[in-house]
């Protein structure tokens, strides 16, 4: 009976390793799965910080870009304002522009009237000339394709040729009626003070007389003088004194 008792003992501790065995394994699978496990959810983290990283950079990307559409809406409000105000004076410019038209037409008409009046009392000089410019402004106002601002332009600028005509010297050929009868002459016009003709023979010359209205005869000693004269206004010869009677200025 002694040697049961060994072997009993050593059955009994095979079958308590064979438990712990089998309770280790056990351990050790759970463990496994639970290591597994712990990957997963690792991975299932790492997963969503990757997620957050990204939706967090996306955010402050987004948080920039309403940053900069509101700089740039604010920009816009100040420009849409600006324009508003340039609107509301162009609509007051163009208010005062009617007036001014509606004032500035009766101007340049009594303009017109008034070089008209001039030129028939000034020298007559380049008469034909002088009677188209006028002519053309008159046809000129009755036209609706000119601009208000055009026609001022033009009427000035026939303002300017006459203001010209007062500090220039010119030679031009024309016809004249000498001794009842016409003739081809050179003309000489020195400003306003002296319109001087001589034929073309050289024979013959006169000046305007103002204050009688008509042409005078000069003596024959003047003509050198008007021959020079001429020559100068041609630019045939440099400026120089010349010595002429004045008859046109009063």
């Amino acid at each position: 009976m002694k040697g049961v008792k060994p072997l009993i003992l050593a059955g009994i501790v095979a079958a308590s390793a064979a438990v712990h065995a089998n309770d280790l394994n056990t351990v050790i699978d759970k463990s496994s799965d639970i290591n597994n496990l712990a990957a997963q959810s690792q991975t299932k983290i790492d997963k969503i910080a990757d997620s957050m990283q990204g939706r967090l950079q996306q955010f402050k990307i987004l948080n920039k870009e309403v940053d900069g559409l509101a700089v740039y809406n604010a920009q816009l409000t100040k420009q849409l304002n600006n324009q508003i105000e340039e609107m509301e004076s162009l609509n007051l410019s163009m208010d005062q522009v009617s007036i001014i038209e509606r004032q500035i037409t009766p101007l340049m008409l009594r303009m017109i009237t008034g070089l008209e009046q001039f030129v028939a009392l000034d020298v007559p000089f380049l008469k034909q000339e002088r009677k188209q410019r006028l002519e053309s402004l008159n046809a000129m106002m009755e036209r609706a394709d000119i601009s208000s601002s055009e026609k001022f332009r033009r009427v000035l600028e026939a303002y300017q040729v006459e203001v010209d005509y007062g500090r220039t010297i010119e030679a031009y050929t024309a016809l004249l009626d000498v001794d009842n009868k016409e003739r081809e002459v050179d003309f000489l016009r020195i400003g306003r003070l002296e319109l001087i003709y001589l034929t073309r023979d050289g024979k013959q010359a006169g000046s305007w007389d103002q204050q009688s209205q008509s042409f005078v005869a000069l003596p024959d000693s003047t003509i050198s003088q008007i021959n020079k004269g001429l020559r100068i206004a041609r630019k045939q010869l440099a400026p120089d004194m010349l010595t002429l009677p004045i008859h046109a200025a009063e």
